[in-house]
């Protein structure tokens, strides 16, 4: 859904979402080519959505609670497990099913993070007044620094793990 779909969006709805377009577009580049992926390129995807995942977990999953009294959002253990989830598929390398798994936890995670009474629409409720400030923080989260992916065999037993704790299913496609 983009910003401008949904009516009550606000900034911290529209960046954060645009942000999330952006990262689509860096993994389009990345897989764009059937026989190669360009690692440059997945590689700025990589440390966009770890910066995004930050900018999260960092930011914005505390400011909620803070806004909601100190109790944490309802949503907020199953878009953690995402995130790890998440995270974890961006250890190894990026072969077809590797992918195609990130774009399948990404289309729900970012569809709970994006809907109506979604993480971003509910944070700008709660934000109310204190949303630019909240907004500022965001824009200011820095990049992260990012290991190169690996194949170490302990890896695809981490991301098995990491997808079934959050609910998902390594896709073998």
């Amino acid at each position: 859904m983009s910003p401008r779909e949904n009516k009550t969006a606000g900034a911290i709805t529209d960046f954060l979402t645009e942000d999330h377009r952006r990262l689509e577009v860096l993994l389009q580049s990345a897989v764009a080519h059937a026989d190669h992926v360009d690692q440059a390129a997945y590689d700025q995807f990589r440390a966009g959505l770890l910066r995004h995942i930050g900018m999260e977990e960092k930011i914005l999953l505390p400011a909620a609670q803070r806004f909601r009294g100190g109790e944490p959002l309802p949503i907020a253990s199953k878009l953690r497990l995402d995130h790890g989830a998440i995270a974890s598929l961006l250890m190894p390398p990026p072969t077809a099913a590797i992918v195609a798994t990130i774009r399948a936890v990404l289309e729900v995670h970012n569809t709970i993070e994006e809907g109506p009474g979604g993480l971003y629409e509910t944070c700008d409720e709660l934000a109310g007044s204190e949303a630019a400030q909240l907004l500022a923080k965001l824009q200011a989260a820095p990049e992260v620094n990012v290991l190169p992916c690996s194949d170490s065999p302990a890896v695809m037993p981490a991301v098995q793990r990491a997808l079934e704790r959050a609910g998902y299913d390594f896709s073998e496609e």
